[in-house]
């Protein structure tokens, strides 16, 4: 076999490590690319019941973005599994308790319901922010591209850059503001 071969080989079979910046993006998009990384459907050896998928490091995850109401609609439930342990939260209540959560329990519902899912889920790695332990983080081989860009803030553009922006139409200079 030659070296290029084997190379393929050794990254089909192993197991890669990604990052993905879950800054100012969908939780729900985000799982269904973090649910086919941790399954392994990416590679040409996948196969329902065999376990081959790759660990996501997830950061920023304090930072997602929901669409449109869902801070205040998105209802989340826990049961404890005694006698009226059902209990309901917000979308905002339950992140502000922990930042993780929202993403986690996203990418459980869009795993499959088998015997891997737990497997799975203990290779993805979720962080509030971007402070990841030096264990981790040399393990990191590869990056998931963002689905959404991030917006830049108004404040962050230079003067030149806000004159030289199109404009509609120029006020005149005897208009005044009231």
């Amino acid at each position: 076999m030659s070296a290029v071969g084997r190379v393929q080989q050794w990254a089909t079979f192993g197991r890669m490590w990604y990052l993905f910046d879950a800054k100012w993006q969908n939780p729900f998009h985000s799982a269904d690319k973090i649910k086919d990384i941790l399954t392994g459907t990416h590679k040409p050896i996948y196969h329902d019941l065999n376990d081959c998928g790759d660990h996501v490091v997830v950061i920023n995850s304090s930072e997602i973005a929901l669409p449109g109401v869902e801070w205040e609609k998105r209802v989340y439930f826990h049961h404890t599994g005694y006698a009226k342990g059902a209990s309901w939260t917000l979308a905002w209540q339950l992140h502000h308790k922990d930042p993780t959560m929202i993403l986690r329990k996203t990418v459980y519902s869009k795993l499959s319901k088998n015997l891997l899912r737990r497997g799975r889920m203990e290779k993805l790695h979720i962080f509030p922010d971007d402070k990841i332990p030096d264990s981790i983080l040399e393990n990191v081989s590869a990056q998931l591209r963002q689905m959404r860009p991030i917006p830049k803030r108004l404040d962050h553009y230079t003067r030149e850059e806000v004159e030289k922006f199109p404009k509609v139409f120029d006020w005149p200079k005897d208009y005044i503001i009231k």
